[in-house]
């Protein structure tokens, strides 16, 4: 899932199982003999997952790819020569360094002038290994909040092992130790944001009833420093149907503002401005974001918004005066209107301009827009065609005056180019490069296509294959279908040195695919596939699969599909209903048990996504697609390798658990392996993360060689 902030309901017991097992859809599904492999950490469970790991790393780390590939990617992860991005605090840029000394990193910084130079010199600032080890943690870095301008102070966010749960613990950026006293939250899926040096208002676990029925927070609260989390005043509540609550402050000179919202569900919220202790909504499409950028409102919509005597498309991206818009003039500039092959992608502020980041036909292009003689100009970008740019602004809205205020960093990559980092000035196409990957492989003889097929409701599907060296259409070739397909997330071209050797080097061929339910051509290609129409991301990934054997590219023998987290789900579906075209299936921390996937962690906040199956007309769709319902014995499957992990807070590892039970009950032959760590990335360090991709690929090459 692609939440940013999530929270944890931890379900432990069997009593508790059996009572949520009661639901109005519980007699159209096959009975669930598998409950007590929801409980995370009981003993039953994780002897059971020491079995399955046992079983499947004994035959895959026997398998002759599995050494190789596992050290090779260990060097490219540990390597000194990655790029090291990096986001600004101030007069420093900042950085989290790992390498084969430094496992959980090195938390460092410098300038931005140095960083420009092939070595720059850094500092450090904290060391997560040394930290970990004087207190006995597994700490995984989750991330740091500075205050501006001063930059003295940040709100550092840690993770027992990788999970999205994370302890904050204020940090002093002069000193380089925590601070004595500062504000501290014990392990939790919170919300922090600053108010001032002495406030923050925070959204966290305090006490029953305020969290959400999604687990996250539901009450936020103004936390002055000098008095204890239970002395802090609540500003803000939420409803328990909602997925959270959240604070938003600005610090932005002249135009410092402090908002409230609530997420009613994963793609409608009610937004609230503080003024003069009083609350007042922002009026606004529910399913629309809304940014106040300095003087400016920006709207994004995720559906038309008739207003003003004007209709604005699905997509779009208003602009207008910040005070006009609270009077409720709407009076917008269009900065980007979608057509039928763009959407828009990102979009960041410098001081005197927003930068668009547009798709088209899922290939990047950049428009700059300035306000200049009471109107709004744009221009063209140059940039890379083919491949995908990113862009981070680098200006400091708290500084009276910031010398950095048009600049911003912008990042290429394709299939087949390494990403290359660039420092560029909004109004101009000159640009200085900051650090390039090494060519990790040997392109020579490779090439990239963009092929569409028609699905079986007849829209068109984008997809690219990336084929290697001395390709023959033979119907031969060990391929590898890669989706997503949902919660409007974008796939586009990436470029990966993994995959580079160990598969394009040796032969096999990658297939990206753009289906329904991504961002690829805005939200009306996800709201195409989501609740009773998610069969479409299916019916999409399985007229890939048809067309990948029809030019011979592949066979059903030789082909292989991989997918995580929505991806899980998405092969899992997929391989249940079409088991005749896949020979291999790697299904990572995926959804798998749809009747029961809303009562699991995270899940609930999912709903708008696949809809609730606690309601018979939606377990009516939804029970058609759900694999783990779904599978049958006597049915003939490829050999699944599902993995996942047991921190993992966002995604249950139950759904690949009792998958596995399920299908082995069955008597199908599957591989599974748990990493005891990782959270939903499945991995908590280098190390982890090469064994993890190293068993992946012995999988591949052993099924689709």
């Amino acid at each position: 899932m692609t939440t940013r902030r999530s929270f944890v309901i931890t379900i432990t017991g069997t009593t508790v199982a059996v009572m949520f097992s009661k639901s109005a859809n519980s007699e159209s599904a096959p009975t669930d003999n598998y409950l007590w492999l929801e409980e995370v950490q009981s003993d039953r469970a994780l002897t059971w997952v020491k079995s399955k790991n046992a079983k499947s790393t004994s035959l895959l780390k026997s398998r002759p790819e599995f050494g190789p590939t596992r050290a090779k990617v260990l060097e490219i992860l540990n390597s000194k020569d990655k790029i090291p991005y990096v986001s600004r605090f101030g007069n420093f840029v900042y950085n989290l360094w790992t390498d084969e000394k430094n496992q959980r990193g090195l938390w460092r910084r410098t300038t931005l002038t140095d960083y420009q130079q092939p070595q720059p010199k850094w500092e450090t600032v904290l060391d997560l290994d040394a930290l970990g080890k004087q207190e006995n943690q597994s700490w995984v870095w989750s991330g740091a909040d500075g205050l501006g301008p001063e930059y003295r102070r940040c709100l550092i966010s840690l993770s027992p092992g990788g999970s999205d749960a994370v302890v904050v613990r204020e940090f002093d950026l002069v000193s380089k130790q925590f601070v004595a006293d500062g504000f501290v939250l014990p392990a939790a899926k919170s919300s922090v944001d600053w108010k001032d040096a002495d406030t923050v208002y925070v959204g966290t676990d305090f006490g029953p009833g305020s969290m959400t029925a999604s687990g996250y927070p539901r009450i936020i609260k103004e936390w002055r420093r000098g008095t204890t989390l239970a002395q802090a005043i609540t500003r803000y509540e939420g409803k328990a149907t909602d997925v959270s609550a959240y604070a938003w402050t600005s610090q932005a000179k002249g135009f410092e503002r402090i908002m409230f919202g609530r997420s009613i569900d994963f793609y409608n919220s009610d937004l609230f401005l503080w003024e003069g202790e009083q609350l007042r909504q922002i009026e606004k499409p529910s399913d629309a974001s809304f940014t106040p950028f300095r003087q400016w409102a920006i709207v994004k919509l995720r559906s038309a918004w008739q207003v003003g005597g004007k209709t604005y498309q699905a997509g779009s991206l208003l602009i207008t005066p910040y005070q006009d818009y609270l009077a409720g003039k709407r009076n917008f500039s269009v900065l980007f209107e979608p057509t039928p092959t763009s959407s828009l992608a990102d979009y960041e502020f410098t001081e005197n301009h927003v930068i668009i980041n547009i798709l088209d036909n899922v290939k990047s292009r950049l428009v700059e827009w300035k306000y200049a003689e009471d109107r709004w100009v744009s221009r063209t970008v140059v940039i890379p065609a083919n491949g995908t740019t990113s862009i981070s602004s680098l200006y400091d809205s708290s500084l009276t005056k910031d010398p950095l205020a048009d600049r911003y960093v912008i990042n290429y990559k394709d299939f087949l180019t390494p990403d290359s980092l660039f420092l560029g000035r909004a109004g101009s196409d000159d640009r200085t490069l900051l650090k390039q990957l090494p060519q990790r492989y040997d392109t020579t003889g490779m090439n990239v296509r963009q092929y569409f097929v028609t699905s079986k409701d007849g829209t068109k599907i984008p997809y690219f294959v990336v084929m290697p060296k001395n390709f023959k259409n033979n119907g031969a070739n060990p391929t590898l279908l890669y989706g997503y397909g949902g919660f409007q997330v974008s796939e586009q071209p990436f470029y990966s040195g993994s995959w580079g050797n160990n598969w394009l080097k040796k032969g096999g061929v990658f297939v990206l695919a753009n289906l329904r339910g991504g961002g690829e051509f805005g939200p009306t290609w996800h709201q195409a596939a989501i609740k009773g129409n998610k069969q479409r991301s299916y019916d999409d990934f399985i007229a890939i699969a048809e067309d990948l054997i029809k030019r011979k590219i592949t066979s059903p023998r030789h082909l292989g599909i991989m997918g995580g987290s929505n991806g899980g789900l998405l092969v899992g579906a997929t391989f249940v209903q079409r088991p005749d075209l896949f020979n291999a299936v790697v299904c990572q921390v995926p959804l798998l048990d749809m009747q029961r996937y809303h009562k699991l962690l995270a899940g609930n906040s999912w709903m708008a996504e696949y809809g609730n199956p606690d309601k018979p007309e939606e377990w009516a769709y939804i029970q058609k697609y759900s694999p783990y319902q779904n599978v049958k014995k006597g049915r003939k499957y490829p050999k699944i390798f599902f993995n996942t992990s047991t921190k993992d807070d966002r995604v249950h590892p139950a759904h690949a658990r009792k998958m596995v039970a399920r299908m082995e009950e069955q008597g199908h032959e599957v591989l599974y392996f748990e990493n005891i760590e990782g959270g939903h990335g499945g991995a908590a360090d280098n190390e982890q993360r090469a064994t993890l991709i190293g068993l992946e690929f012995a999988y591949l090459w052993m099924q689709l060689g």
